[in-house]
């Protein structure tokens, strides 16, 4: 509840009355105000309701529950009856009081907590960076061009490093502005060709006619993606840009949201340069919905975290055709091996950057980014920490109660997993930086800035990593904006709606609507535009026009506060806002000078500005915080001055503009001295209006794209540390197949050793094509019988494939033979018969060798797997070709590792007292640092490890295996789920044709193997001891909140129920 509502205090009153009859005579009644505690000498007075009423309603509870219940109490007419119910009432009011306090101490406690811990890693970290090694040094001083190209800014920083200590200080401030690709590169950016994606996938989202205001999902994000997206497709050197959101199929909403793919904007025939041969075709800016989730519902984006894996695996899918596409459009194919042979595809072009958009988004697009090896950029719009930190300090709800309702665990690990991934962040303002995102684990101001120094030297970060802050406001269509607004003859429409009589032309109705409140229309308007929430302060702005006579003579006020009907019936906040600014019109007797519509639409605000400025009139935004300001933005572009608050986003829209002036939104005295030095100095506001027309391109959408895409260039580019993906080149399509398969899928990832008989019809020196085409053709019995599938459906040409993921272990952490065996008879029992079309995979926390000699032991030829994923996805090996790690996955997840600067740090981190974590040096690898964990009780859990780990810049995987006796630490981009998506794309075989095997428990990555197009199923009495305990705290999200267990893709087998046959109906 606010203080300050008007109407509170009326019944705060009444309230006080009532309860002074209950008092004995001579107790002095408390104030309207807060009270202190009471004194010792008082709590032995007779109980009064008032009293807890007023100390502790007025410090903010749902006033329209407290109004509802007034209402009741009022209304009874025995006054017995009335006491007893105000006495509940207040009652009730002073348990929720205690429950507050104890929400707030437990938040300050957990705040403390979390800092102390940050500053310790920062301070750490810091400290690492800091001190140059002496090999370092000599690279500083002999090699001072080694820096990679850098932002103006930062290159003049530069200039002064070898005076001391000019560097420092220069450093002390955020700086984002990247120089602008000149005419000479942007010529040659028209020939790159690039491919974006972009991702938002809760809301409604279509190209025309946004549903703005729908839901709470469907907001500002839906308007700012579609025009991103429409603005980087009509930017020099973009050839395609997707955004890719959900698909909706039900009767809630419109049908169009059911359709997969909608095209926004095609390049221009000036800006695409088109060749002859219409290579181009294919680009531009679509909205691809993909199913995610039941299709028949629309859900908040709550209830849509169990579906992300699915929009993930859709998402891929999606994306990798279209590079394909892309790559035979725009790129020339290799030559082929030889005279007569079929030609080979081109190499895909892969996404130049994947942009998420909100947290469900982030960690979409960090998985795609880590399976395709290519840059990730997000945008927060809101962020998690900081509307838990609101929530909790409201003390309305506790803990558990937000999480379940909100799922903000979920979403603040889904925002740190992009902040992991992300090599860009796109902010609105620097106060997000600062004062949001310096709230999570995973960024460190100052340490981004000492990883920023060391950059510039060209010397080692020492595995340690923070993504890069980029301030990019923004952009705005002004294709709208009538330029021919200007200030001569700005009256001359006014008398004309004064004077209906004498219009040459219609005049836009909200005008008449607007103007009908004032009593003298010529004044200048002071315009407040924003929602009736307490947080717009429009009562601050409405007393400091009361109360100034010389700015009601000046001015008149307009408010538009959006729609209604019926005050009384509007929820939340809204209707006790515009209450009291009824009220305080009341007060202060403003008829005829303030203008207050009760409706308008979309359409209407291009107009109300227009309105606005031919008054000479101003606008003002006196917000108590604003994250961003776009109501100033679009003000300025109508050439209208502006008053904002000094916190958040509009101090840096002034500072670019140059067209107003801030105060402090708490002091009326402000903010009516500064409307009255816009007002009252006319130079001044001609200043400011010219000003803000000048500038105010720096928030178009060409400048916002052509700024995204600098920031791009030189966060990303340069140096790239991304191995791109490389995948096998098929064939063109225009090779004649087999009615089975297509040639090209099935030359995918290929690698044979094929020894040719002498007497074969095979010669060494025909193409690929024509060995297979003949290995195709010849009879059964001419093939050995051993080479069925190695030749016909060899590995990496399966159809379809089936995964162990069981994680069978003796408490000593040792393998269970018995139950693995068990386990992989009914995998290969399930792929009889199926005429080597199926391939197997065995997906486990063992090494390589440790993995061979399990299967060994089972019994199971090691060459009748397709491939080994050990050491929980850090390394993929090919038993029928090496028993060694593959070399190309190898590289695949060696990004962003940090390698041996973090070995000596998990043992000390991850130990809850003393040191329960040794270095498994048998079991290490390149990218795996296994411990041995003595006692499990005395290890910290996955979460809190990783959290750790982020305070100091290391990014890492982190999985609990072999009944919780081991820890491996892997690379980021490296796990068995990203593992077996390489496998997918290297093989060409589609997810829905594959099938996990997993336990009822098992590893702390087995909730990650649940989820997807794939198909699960869960074998129960598997696996007897597991580590999932190790994996999250009691405050953290559940395993409902990553995968939904009610999906049709998994499967639970029944007691009893063979599982080959269940795998075969699959």
């Amino acid at each position: 509840m606010a203080a300050g509502n008007e109407w509170i205090n009326g019944y705060l009153e009444a309230i006080l009355d009532a309860g002074a009859k209950l008092r004995p005579q001579g107790v002095q009644l408390p104030p309207l105000e807060p009270a202190p505690a009471l004194a010792a000498e008082e709590s032995s007075a007779a109980y009064n309701p008032t009293r807890y009423f007023v100390e502790e309603v007025v410090r903010s509870f749902d006033e329209q529950a407290l109004h509802k219940t007034w209402t009741k109490v009022v209304a009874m007419r025995n006054s017995q009856e009335r006491s007893n119910r105000l006495e509940n009432l207040c009652w009730r009011i002073w348990n929720v009081s205690r429950q507050k306090k104890q929400v707030e101490w437990d938040y300050s406690r957990e705040v403390a907590r979390r800092k102390l811990e940050q500053e310790l890693g920062s301070r750490e970290a810091a400290e690492d960076l800091s001190e140059l090694s002496e090999g370092e040094k000599d690279i500083t001083t002999t090699k001072p061009d080694a820096a990679p190209a850098l932002p103006s800014a930062e290159a003049h920083a530069d200039d002064g490093e070898h005076q001391q200590p000019q560097p420092r200080t220069r450093l002390a401030r955020i700086n984002s502005e990247v120089r602008l690709v000149s005419d000479d590169e942007e010529e040659q950016t028209k020939k790159r060709n690039l491919y974006i994606v972009l991702i938002s996938i809760h809301g409604l989202v279509r190209g025309e006619n946004m549903e703005l205001g729908r839901d709470s999902d469907t907001g500002g994000q839906v308007k700012y993606v579609v025009e991103l997206a429409r603005a980087l497709a009509a930017t020099a050197g973009v050839h395609r840009v997707d955004l890719l959101t959900r698909q909706i199929s039900c009767p809630d909403v419109d049908w169009t949201y059911g359709e997969p793919v909608e095209m926004l904007e095609r390049l221009s025939s000036a800006d695409a340069d088109a060749d002859d041969d219409g290579e181009q075709s294919g680009g531009g800016a679509y909205i691809v919905r993909l199913p995610c989730g039941p299709r028949d519902q629309y859900i908040p984006k709550e209830e849509l975290w169990p579906h992300i894996p699915e929009f993930v695996d859709r998402a891929l899918s999606h994306v990798t055709e279209v590079a394909r596409a892309l790559g035979d459009q725009l790129q020339p194919p290799p030559p082929a091996a030889g005279d007569g042979a079929a030609a080979v595809a081109a190499a895909p072009i892969w996404p130049y950057v994947i942009h998420g958009h909100y947290a469900d988004a982030a960690e979409v697009a960090a998985n795609l980014a880590s399976a395709l090896n290519v840059p990730m950029v997000m945008t927060g719009h809101s962020l998690g920490r900081n509307k838990l930190e609101q929530l909790l300090k409201l003390g309305r709800m506790p803990g558990p109660e937000i999480q379940g309702t909100y799922k903000i665990a979920r979403r603040i690990e889904a925002e740190e997993t992009g902040l992991d991934t992300a090599e860009m962040v796109v902010t609105s303002t620097k106060q997000e930086i600062e004062e949001q995102w310096g709230l999570y684990d995973g960024f460190d101001l100052m340490v981004e800035r000492k990883l920023r120094v060391r950059q510039r030297r060209g010397v080692s970060s020492l595995g340690r990593y923070m993504p890069r802050m980029a301030v990019i406001p923004p952009g705005m269509d002004f294709s709208f904006v009538e330029t021919q607004d200007t200030p001569d003859g700005d009256g001359a429409d006014l008398q004309m709606l004064i004077a209906p009589d004498k219009a040459k032309k219609a005049l836009p109705p909200i005008w008449s609507d607007v103007l009908r409140f004032f009593t003298n229309p010529h004044k200048p308007m002071i315009l407040a535009l924003s929602r009736p929430d307490p947080k717009k302060n429009v009562t601050t702005l409405l007393k400091a026009y009361g109360e100034s006579r010389q700015l009601r003579e000046l001015a008149n006020l307009t408010l538009i506060l959006g729609n209604r009907d019926d005050i009384e019936d509007m929820a939340g906040g809204g209707g006790a806002v515009l209450t009291a600014v009824l009220k305080l019109i009341d007060r202060y007797d403003l008829y005829g000078q303030v203008a207050y519509p009760k409706h308008h639409k979309q359409t209407d605000v291009p107009h109300i500005y227009r309105l606005a400025a031919k008054t000479k009139g101003v606008f003002i935004n006196p917000a108590l915080v604003e994250p961003f300001g776009l109501t100033i933005i679009e003000a300025a572009a109508y050439g209208l001055p502006v008053v904002a608050t000094k916190n958040g986003g509009p101090v840096d829209i002034l500072k670019a503009l140059h067209n107003g002036l801030l105060v402090d939104p708490h002091s009326a005295e402000a903010i009516t001295g500064a409307l009255l030095s816009l007002l009252a100095e006319k130079s001044r506001w001609v200043e400011c209006r010219r000003n803000g027309l000048r500038n105010i391109h720096r928030f178009s959408w060409p400048h916002h794209c052509r700024l995204y895409l600098s920031h791009v260039a030189a966060y990303c580019d340069q140096p790239s540390p991304h191995q791109p993906l490389r995948v096998p080149l098929g064939l063109a399509s225009s090779t004649s197949f087999g009615a089975d398969e297509s040639l090209s899928d099935s030359l995918r990832g290929l690698s044979l050793q094929i020894s040719v008989d002498a007497s074969s019809d095979l010669n060494a020196a025909d193409s690929a094509a024509a060995i297979m085409d003949a290995l195709r053709r010849r009879p059964a019995s001419e093939k050995p019988a051993s080479s069925a599938r190695a030749l016909g459906f060899a590995p990496g040409r399966r159809q379809s494939l089936l995964v162990v993921a069981v994680d069978c272990y003796s408490d000593d952490g040792k393998p269970d033979v018995e139950q693995l065996k068990k386990a992989i008879d009914a995998a290969v029992s399930a792929g009889d018969g199926a005429g080597g079309k199926q391939g197997y995979v065995l997906s486990t926390g063992m090494t390589i060798p440790e993995a061979a000699e399990a299967l060994k032991a089972c019994g199971a030829d090691l060459a009748s797997f397709d491939a080994l994923i050990c050491s929980s996805g850090a390394e993929i090996c090919y038993p029928w070709k090496e028993l060694a790690a593959d070399e190309e996955y190898a590289g695949h997840v060696a990004f962003r590792w940090p390698g041996d600067h973090v070995k000596s740090a998990v043992p000390r981190l991850g130990s809850v007292e003393e040191i329960a974590l040794a270095i498994d040096r048998p079991a290490c690898s390149v990218h795996c640092h296994a411990y041995a964990a003595t006692d499990a009780s005395k290890v910290k859990k996955v979460d809190s490890i990783r959290q750790s780990l982020r305070m100091r810049g290391f990014r890492c995987n982190l999985v609990y295996t072999r009944a919780c006796t081991r820890l491996n630490v892997i690379p980021l981009s490296a796990s068995r789920p990203r593992a077996l998506r390489y496998l997918s794309i290297q093989w060409g075989i589609d997810l829905s044709k594959v099938a996990v095997l997993v336990g009822e428990t098992g590893d702390t990555d087995r909730e990650r193997l649940l989820p997807g197009l794939h198909r699960t199923l869960i074998l129960p009495g598997m696996v007897a001891h597991g580590s999932e305990e190790r994996l999250r705290g009691d405050d953290g999200y559940t395993t409902d909140d990553v995968v939904a267990m009610d999906s049709p893709n998994i499967v639970t087998l029944a007691e009893g129920q063979p599982a080959s046959d269940l795998l075969k109906a699959i």
